[in-house]
């Protein structure tokens, strides 16, 4: 079994900056990709940023483009995203996401999931 556990949500003011973390415990994945999702109250689940097991293959979603920065680090199997110029409408519970082979932007392909983390955004 893989255990996700994300960390380094919070309250942030807007134009700040947080860094969430999101280690994995239990059994190995192969090669396995990450992502970060997020969801706010009311509305879907949005694919935030991925990346692939060498660190390679990085790709954001369009709301946090530009002002992200996903990065991983295997010897602690721990992923990171790096957020900065937070805007309120980042306010959403925000989810890491594992599984073997590459990455996608779709939820639906990750089978292994952390329990979240909530981030919120004051103005």
């Amino acid at each position: 079994q893989v255990q996700l556990v994300e960390s380094g949500g919070g309250v942030a003011r807007a134009g700040g900056s947080l860094r969430l973390s999101c280690s994995a415990t239990g059994r190995t994945i192969n090669s396995d990709s990450r992502d970060w999702f997020r969801q706010a109250p009311g509305k879907e689940r949005e694919f935030v940023a991925a990346i692939g097991w060498g660190g390679g293959s990085i790709v954001y979603g369009a709301s946090l483009k530009g002002r992200a920065t996903i990065s991983r680090d295997n010897g602690k199997n721990t992923t990171y995203l790096q957020m900065n110029r937070l805007a309120p409408e980042d306010t959403a519970i925000y989810s890491c996401a594992a599984r073997e082979g590459i990455p996608r932007r779709s939820g639906a392909a990750y089978t292994y999931w952390g329990q979240g983390t909530q981030v919120t955004v004051s103005s």
